[in-house]
């Protein structure tokens, strides 16, 4: 029986993928969880698992190919017996279970999938038009119906969680997009093309202001130029933290700290860290020192819903560390970090940060984080306003730590000054609060009792 394999759901928000590698050809005998192939999507690469035991009929895709979720990537006929055991098969039995941790992660719940007409068999919706600019659905009925007869829940919306989770997070009310799916069901896309239009004065806003884009001057008028697509991390990033930027309200909160004796600390203390396969970072140490201020001010550690108008607070710490690559910029999460020690987070945070250079992240590796620290003192600077990594409401910027003149009992002495910035969403967070929440890290980062104290 021939089976034809469709792109799955990989995670929250991802839409499409570019085929890195292909790990069989037509012919091949395959079991069941053998990679296929691996696909590099906005956050990480990940394996594609066969469905069943069988032979590759046709390869419907080639390395280098854009594909979307629901798009056949190849043909397998179904075998009863299993497939014979080849070097491939052992080499993906590997690699396996790691990819059977993130499918379950990203799958909607069961409620949604019942309630969600069987798609035909290739996908209608308007999956590939991230390329090129889509044309509006028909204009005369999108703004004005919606308008006035969205339900009053956004429940109600035919969308699943996922979709809705995204129009929250971009500014957009659920009920006013409309939907291309069977049913009228909405997809991410049609939220993405919903936001275009409101940005270019196409339809009307609900409840927010349209964006007028500007069109660029040809500037091969005045001199050679080069025109180079974006990676597709570069265009994750720059996708959302426009959206960070245009619904987030920034205030950016300055503030100093003594470094001095926690790095004697952490210099006296890195052989620890170094016996167990970590290093004891400042990155580190301020991962348990955000631990005990999302404790004490914990309207830190929550999310927005402005969709009902609710403060989500989350009884749960992730972290976010940015981390600076040669493909562009990633933020592995460090789960529950207050369940883990110094030593056990120097380790960890050594693996992912490598396993970010190496473009090995997991799907999960980049989700759930409450807050972001972003140390950029290892480069340089004496300071920078982060952009909040929505939906999270804060990130703390830390800068390169000098040597400056500390005037002590009555004489200037010389100490290490460290250089902290914390950026906010103004909407939950006041001035006030931002200003104790710095100044009570800055008070841990030169008195680290303080986080046994008070945290």
């Amino acid at each position: 029986m021939a089976l034809e394999f469709k792109l799955p759901e990989l995670g929250e928000n991802i839409e499409s993928g570019t085929v890195a590698a292909i790990k069989v050809k037509e012919g091949d005998s395959i079991e069941e969880n053998q990679t296929v192939l691996e696909l590099e999507t906005d956050k990480a690469v990940v394996d594609i698992p066969a469905p069943a035991n069988g032979k590759i009929k046709k390869l419907l895709v080639s390395e280098g190919d854009d594909v979307s979720i629901g798009q056949i990537l190849f043909v397998l006929e179904e075998s009863t017996g299993a497939a014979p055991a080849t070097e491939e098969t052992k080499e993906a039995e590997k690699t396996q279970p790691e990819v059977a941790e993130e499918t379950p992660a990203s799958a909607e719940p069961e409620s949604e999938k019942q309630s969600e007409p069987a798609p035909p068999a290739p996908p209608q919706e308007p999956v590939s038009s991230a390329a090129t600019e889509p044309s509006p659905p028909v204009p005369p009925q999108e703004p004005a119906a919606p308008a006035t007869t969205a339900p009053a829940s956004h429940d109600l919306a035919p969308a699943a969680p996922s979709v809705r989770r995204f129009a929250r997070e971009i500014g957009i009310d659920i009920n006013s997009v409309p939907g291309t799916g069977p049913g009228g069901r909405i997809s991410v896309e049609d939220v993405k093309i919903y936001s275009k239009q409101l940005n270019s004065g196409r339809v009307a806003p609900t409840g927010q202001t349209a964006l007028q884009q500007q069109s660029l001057p040809d500037f091969s008028k005045w001199g050679e130029i080069d025109r180079q697509a974006m990676s597709k991390i570069r265009k994750t990033t720059a996708t959302h933290l426009s959206y960070a930027w245009s619904t987030i309200p920034h205030v950016t909160q300055f503030d100093k700290a003594d470094l001095t004796h926690l790095e004697e600390l952490r210099k006296k203390f890195a052989g620890k860290a170094e016996q167990a396969g970590g290093k004891l970072t400042l990155t580190v140490i301020l991962l348990k020192i955000i631990e005990a201020a999302l404790k004490k001010f914990p309207q830190f550690n929550s999310s927005i819903d402005m969709q009902t108008f609710e403060v989500i607070y989350k009884k749960y710490i992730n972290i976010g560390i940015a981390v600076d690559t040669e493909h562009g910029l990633l933020v592995p999460v460090i789960k529950d970090v207050n369940t883990k020690n110094l030593i056990q987070l120097s380790v960890e945070v050594n693996e992912i940060a490598q396993k970010a250079r190496d473009r090995k992240l997991s799907l999960d590796d980049m989700q759930g984080g409450n807050f972001s620290i972003s140390n950029l003192g290892g480069i340089g600077g004496t300071g920078f306003t982060p952009i909040v990594n929505a939906p999270e409401v804060a990130i703390l910027g830390v800068s390169r730590g000098s040597i400056e003149p500390v005037f002590v009992d009555g004489e200037f002495v010389p100490r290490m000054i460290l250089p902290l910035s914390l950026s906010y969403d103004h909407r939950i967070i006041d001035g006030a609060d931002a200003a104790r929440f710095l100044r009570w890290v800055a008070e841990a980062v030169e008195q680290p009792f303080l986080m046994s104290l008070e945290g």
